[in-house]
């Protein structure tokens, strides 16, 4: 067994051209996890511990979604769910994840989205299907976006940092996204640290871009109906981001699901216990393994 502990960074190219990067570490001859950060975030969001310890049984494939990252930030496509999907597709390609998903599907990736990644998800899987794919974890997740989709509803925090959070202007920004950023960690006693460097991550995403990837509206409910690959879905049940509601009603769609809900933690569960999580996760994706 070989372990990469940092990764190799690579990139790929997007349907419209777009150069997406993305940092492969963990075991060579693992599944492929492929992860996929929240709005205003970058691959680098995961924390080195929950890399350190998935990377002993799993490749790890963190991408940077456009626009965020190290990827580029393109003056349009945010709205458009195909382009979304081409990203994804694009870096499943590169890495040769190519076929045999559904339960216990040898080869196939498991698609781990947080927040806006989950949506990522699912425009990936509306273009692509399952044939490269043998689960999906939402974290914290929203599957559809836009007025009244019940998937795609958020919190007071989120809600407190609109419109602030795009505007170009600093001190207005900082100020509202002051919220969101506990959010992402919960209470910060002991999380200072992290606290700080997702506050990081949030203001170097352009203004420009936290406004485009809000300026949509897409309904998934008809394919997580139909979704044939397990899903576990993990949710705060005080997550300030992305109401519970939305990742109770996702569930409440998908054939094949694992349901957790943390009591009291907000919209960063692997921040909160990182090691809760990466059992969790192990466990998912240990069960999809199996015949």
């Amino acid at each position: 067994m070989v372990i990469d502990s940092v990764g190799p960074v690579r990139q790929t190219s997007g349907t419209d051209g777009t150069n997406i990067v993305y940092r492969v570490s963990g075991n060579r001859a693992g599944r492929p996890l492929v992860l996929l950060h929240g709005w205003a975030q970058s691959s680098a969001c995961w924390g080195e511990h929950v890399l350190a310890e998935l990377g002993l049984d799993y490749r790890l494939i963190a991408v940077d979604l456009r626009g965020h990252g190290y990827s580029d930030a393109p003056a349009s496509g945010y709205d458009d769910s195909a382009i979304w999907a081409g990203d994804v597709d694009a870096v499943l390609t590169a890495e040769g994840i190519t076929g045999h998903g559904g339960i216990g599907g040898g080869t196939g990736a498991v698609l781990v989205g947080w927040s806006y990644g989950g949506l990522v998800i699912c425009d990936y899987l509306a273009t692509h299907g399952t044939a490269a794919v043998s689960g999906i974890v939402l974290v914290g997740a929203i599957t559809s976006i836009g007025r009244g989709e019940q998937g795609g509803r958020v919190g007071p925090a989120m809600r407190a940092a609109i419109p602030g959070a795009m505007s170009e202007e600093p001190r207005v920004a900082i100020k509202a996204l002051g919220s969101f950023g506990s959010a992402l960690t919960g209470p910060t006693q002991g999380k200072g640290a992290a606290a700080q460097a997702l506050f990081g991550l949030t203001l170097a995403t352009p203004p420009r871009v936290r406004a485009a990837l809000f300026d949509r509206a897409v309904s998934h409910d008809d394919l997580l109906r139909t979704l044939d690959v397990p899903a576990l879905v993990l949710h705060g049940t005080e997550d300030t981001v992305v109401d519970v509601s939305s990742g109770r009603h996702a569930a409440s769609l998908i054939p094949q699901v694992t349901e957790s809900y943390w009591e009291g933690v907000d919209h960063g569960p692997f921040v909160a216990d990182p090691d809760r999580f990466v059992a969790e996760v192990t466990g998912f994706v240990e069960s999809v393994s199996s015949p």
